[in-house]
């Protein structure tokens, strides 16, 4: 169990990551193409599509078990 924990961390981690890096992308292609081409477009459209996995990702985790929500001090 511990292991899937570990491994479900590390997942959702490069999940964030990688929507980071999309938004950066889309920064960048939107700095060099002045707003005229698709390059912004599909970055933000991969960083949707990421952001929406790592929500159902985190649902699913919670619903399994292998994540626990808690509040800004922990009992």
């Amino acid at each position: 169990m511990l292991a899937i924990m570990t491994w479900f961390k590390i997942v959702v981690l490069i999940l964030i990551v990688l929507i980071i890096g999309s938004l950066v992308s889309a920064l960048i292609a939107m700095m060099r193409d002045k707003g005229q081409g698709k390059g912004t477009v599909r970055a933000l459209t991969l960083r949707v599509v990421l952001s929406i996995a790592a929500f159902i990702l985190l649902i699913v985790g919670y619903l399994a078990g292998w994540i626990q929500p808690h509040g800004i001090v922990p009992m």
